[in-house]
């Protein structure tokens, strides 16, 4: 009897002792926290934010009394698909890959006053907004020859709506644009007709081109012969004209002279 009693008594003991362990075990585990490199952590002490954040490291707290929520300070990305509207009133659907920061002096207070979920509470609205904004102004033919613009305009339009919350964007990337079946029917019967257009202007520019090389020929050859035709003018004197007869003559007198219907053969001196 005493063994028996004594058995159930030894496994108790051995329970409580494991139990203890655990306890204590739990307790210093909670007592410590670490925070990730590139990371701050946001000390919450019985739903209190103190404002003092902690940086990377190991630090301790009060167990079962403060919690730390540890923000991501590195550069994260996001994509944003939206939709928007266009100068010319063509819906243009938008794919953007954005990069942005949290600040860590002001991920207390982000946390505070937003919580865990900024990207999807403040981010992403403050995307769309100033995409819908900077859309308008542009065509949608002018959207896609003025990314770069886009762009540019995104960066410093989402920074002067973020930067005083502690959100900074680094870079944004217009991954695609999407426009409607009518509005890429329109542009590809467009961009035909202009390829139309130049080939009928290129064919028109060769012809003026070629009569204006055939002109250009005749008038030298014309220019030629005019210029010939003075200078064999201006060498042909009397002189000349008289030698020339003279290597022409085979030595011969003519045979018939006549003069008011008389006829008179000079070689046989007949009248």
């Amino acid at each position: 009897m005493n063994e028996q009693t004594f058995a159930p008594k030894k496994t108790k003991k051995i329970i409580a002792i494991i139990a203890i362990v655990l306890l204590v075990i739990i307790t210093l585990s909670s007592t410590f926290t670490v925070v990730d490199a590139g990371h701050t952590g946001v000390v919450v002490t019985l739903g209190k934010v103190n404002e003092r954040v902690l940086p990377e490291g190991i630090h301790a707290k009060v167990p079962f009394i403060q919690k730390v929520v540890k923000i991501d300070n590195r550069i994260r990305k996001l994509e944003v698909n939206t939709e928007a509207f266009s100068k010319d009133l063509q819906s243009v659907n938008t794919v953007l890959a954005i990069n942005y920061r949290v600040d860590t002096s002001k991920s207390y207070s982000i946390y505070k006053n937003i919580g865990a979920d900024y990207e999807t509470v403040l981010v992403v609205p403050a995307v769309n907004e100033v995409l819908k904004a900077i859309t308008a102004t542009y065509t949608a033919e002018e959207s896609v020859t003025n990314r770069v613009l886009i762009s540019e305009g995104l960066i410093q339009g989402l920074n002067e709506k973020l930067n005083n919350i502690g959100l900074y964007i680094t870079d944004v990337n217009i991954i695609d644009f999407d426009f409607s079946d009518a509005f890429i029917t329109a542009i590809e019967e467009k961009q035909v007709a202009q390829q139309q257009l130049l080939k009928a202007e290129t064919e028109k520019q060769t012809a003026i081109t070629n009569a204006e090389a055939e002109a250009e020929a005749m008038k030298i050859k014309a220019d030629g012969e005019a210029q010939a035709n003075r200078l064999i003018s201006e060498s042909l004197t009397n002189q000349v004209i008289e030698n020339k007869k003279i290597e022409k003559w085979n030595g011969e007198l003519p045979k018939v002279s006549g003069n008011s219907g008389a006829f008179v053969d000079i070689g046989g001196i007949t009248e």
